[in-house]
């Protein structure tokens, strides 16, 4: 394991030495690295309440650091995402964080990135078939696991008909939701503990896809359902909805991730089972950190790694939270990410 780690390192290391070697006469001290850095913040959206939370997290801690940010925000359109990175590398930045919208799409913006002699750090979602410097995420597979194994708990005793409501084919991220599900789900199936009766990926994560495809469930399966594994609170929205016209909601577990007010305000209400809380503070925190290490080409240890078919990229993964009735208070309360007041409408 050291002799990995050591790797990792190095392979990082010498990648952001070789970007400050040509990158020296740029402007700034004597390093190479300017006074100030500037960092390029490429978001996929803003439209979903969750990414705002990371923006302005990202950069206070930035400015914190002695950094300034520059965030553009794609609004979901790929060949818009390219255009501005582009704008943001003419803008000269230091070092450039992408939240991409399609992980594949944005491996050209890593390559422009890199010709410029930039680091590129991938947030949350991994860039793949490129020569990405850093992938920061929580563990992806592990939201899935702790989705399904909540399902697998309280639905023990009966052989529960399940409906499962994956993400976009466009992010990674939903590929590796649904690798931690099938661990835990897989093993129930061939018991014959759970069926799934239906399920369906939807496309940029829209909650209006969510409802098509859990009423084409319900046209299918009929109304017996057990539990909507939903990826995330979005695509929870659009089944709750469903639910609510059915006459379903409060019946019929439903699963979500990201923590947004709306999902924690569902969960108090009986219409929403759980979802999964990943500090969102912690993350953009450490994503400001490395970023200004980065620009300021810094040692970074990053002690794991994801293939992202190209190469094994030098990673950070994150811890999440099982939030549901019952741990609201020691979770998004505690830590300050919804007030007790906005959860329960006071």
């Amino acid at each position: 394991m050291k002799s990995r780690i050591a790797l990792v390192v190095v392979s990082l290391v010498l990648s952001l030495l070789i970007g400050l070697t040509l990158r020296r006469g740029a402007g700034g001290d004597a390093s190479g690295a300017p006074k100030r850095p500037l960092i390029g913040l490429s978001m996929d959206t803003l439209e979903v309440e969750r990414w705002q939370h990371d923006r302005d997290l990202f950069e206070a801690r930035a400015n914190q650091l002695g950094a300034d940010v520059m965030v553009v925000s794609a609004n979901g359109s790929d060949t818009r995402q390219v255009r501005d990175c582009e704008a943001l590398i003419a803008n000269k930045v230091s070092a450039l964080v992408i939240i991409p919208h399609d992980g594949a799409a944005m491996a050209k913006a890593v390559n422009l990135a890199h010709e410029a002699h930039v680091p590129v750090l991938a947030y949350d979602r991994l860039i793949l078939n490129c020569d990405l410097d850093l992938y920061l995420t929580f563990d992806n597979v592990r939201v899935g696991e702790l989705q399904a194994q909540y399902l697998v708990d309280h639905l023990k005793g009966r052989k529960a008909r399940i409906v499962r409501l994956l993400g976009s084919k466009t992010d990674n991220n939903a590929f590796l939701f649904k690798q931690g599900q099938d661990n835990i789900l897989n093993p129930a199936i061939a018991r014959g503990d759970i069926e799934i009766v239906h399920e369906d990926w939807c496309d940029g994560w829209r909650p209006e896809n969510a409802k098509k495809i859990l009423n084409a469930a319900i046209t299918k399966a009929g109304r017996d359902i057990d539990a909507v594994l939903c990826s995330a609170d979005i695509l929870s929205a659009g089944a709750v909805q469903v639910l609510l016209e059915e006459g379903l909601a409060g019946k019929v577990l439903v699963t979500g991730q990201d923590a947004d007010l709306a999902s924690c305000q569902r969960i108090v209400e009986g219409t929403q089972s759980m979802t999964i809380y990943k500090p969102i503070k912690n993350l953009a925190t450490v994503a400001a950190d490395l970023a200004v290490k980065m620009a300021r080409r810094e040692v970074i240890v990053a002690r794991q790694e994801l293939p992202n078919g190209k190469i094994n990229v030098p990673s950070i993964f994150l811890p999440v939270h099982v939030v549901d009735k019952d741990s609201l208070e020691s979770t998004v309360i505690a830590d300050g990410f919804h007030t007790r007041e906005s959860i329960y409408k006071k």
